[in-house]
């Protein structure tokens, strides 16, 4: 009940509001005698951090997360381990005048119609502030795949309809946007103060590559690998599409063109984007989602309230003016999850 839990070995349950005292999550199948630390933790969710850059949210946020359980001496212990992010710079009075009002493209109405309650306050347990205790849980799910030497990256493909002209990973951690290329880089940065200054907000793509994946990991039917990789990138709010390997282009090509030829090496390409079958294959997983824009804007909008009358809004409070970059460590963060959910499932059979 609830949809707060990912996973089926390896499992993920996270708590908290935006505007609550604290946020946190419980990670529950963490094999024994990992080292794991704060510090693990902690480097994961500086990258998500409010407040770090123009264009962003004003919220000044430490995150400094505190392991409460499942780690001793050190090394974790096999039980949950359980993580908590106190709340410090909460500010809920613009969001006094949304009490009773619904914010176009926000949960609201939706949460509203299904609990009959909600907590107005920042959006809630709807909010990307929810996000925190993802990247902390994969933070720990990032260990385990390090150690069969799986690394997870996700960088800026596109933003405000600026896409990357080149690909150079050294480049992704020497810029804000966690954007391959430079020029590119400066484009969106560009875009982002031009849209800020016009009160609206921006969408964009962002790609995540996975490296050292070994093959066989996934189900062949209801738990494919793709399937479950899909549904922890669309369960992050701002997700509105994701794509494998080639994704839409498929559509256009030729089964002699979309059929990645077996060499003894492994692939001689890789449309399949690392998956077939649903279960991987070994070469790079390859994955694509569509970010849409952050919906808190202060242009005049029409909505209704509690009691369906017409209300013009302009959305108050600390809002980015795009979900990328702060978005990118959280996309890393759902595909170790489930990668590592699947590694433990594997080593069960």
């Amino acid at each position: 009940m609830g949809g707060n839990s990912l996973g089926t070995l390896f499992k993920v349950t996270t708590w908290g509001e935006s505007h609550g005292k604290a946020l946190g999550t419980v990670v529950d199948g963490c094999p024994p005698r990992m080292e794991l630390s704060v510090e693990d933790i902690q480097k994961e969710l500086e990258r998500r951090r409010p407040g770090q850059g123009k264009g962003t949210s004003s919220r000044k946020e430490e995150d400094r997360v505190e392991i409460l359980s499942g780690v001793y001496e050190g090394k974790t212990t096999g039980t949950p381990i359980a993580l908590l992010i106190w709340n410090k710079d909460v500010d809920s009075e613009p969001y006094e005048e949304l009490k009773d009002v619904f914010r176009p493209g926000h949960a609201d109405f939706t949460y509203q119609a299904k609990y009959g309650i909600r907590d107005h306050r920042g959006g809630g347990r709807a909010s990307a502030r929810e996000t925190v205790g993802r990247v902390a849980a994969g933070a720990v799910a990032k260990k385990i795949l390090r150690r069969e030497k799986v690394d997870i990256l996700a960088y800026t493909l596109e933003l405000g309809g600026i896409r990357v002209e080149k690909v150079d990973y050294a480049e992704i951690e020497n810029n804000a946007l966690f954007c391959p290329d430079r020029d590119a880089a400066g484009r969106m940065a560009e875009k982002i103060e031009k849209t800020r200054l016009q009160g609206d907000t921006l969408g964009g793509i962002v790609e995540i590559l996975v490296r050292g994946c070994p093959s066989g990991l996934g189900e062949p039917v209801f738990d494919k690998l793709e399937a479950d990789l899909a549904k922890g990138l669309m369960s992050i709010g701002a997700i509105r599409g994701v794509e494998v390997g080639a994704g839409f282009r498929v559509a256009q090509m030729l089964g002699s063109e979309s059929n990645d030829p077996l060499i003894p090496g492994g692939f001689e390409k890789n449309d399949a984007g690392g998956i077939l079958g649903g279960i991987s294959t070994g070469a790079d997983i390859l994955l694509r989602v569509a970010v849409k824009p952050i919906p808190s804007i202060s242009l005049e909008q029409k909505t209704i309230d509690s009691l369906r009358r017409p209300v013009a809004l302009k959305v108050r409070g600390r809002h980015d003016v795009a979900a990328i970059p702060r978005i990118n460590p959280v996309c890393e963060a759902m595909v170790a999850i489930v990668l590592a959910d699947h590694w433990l499932r594997q080593r069960a059979i």
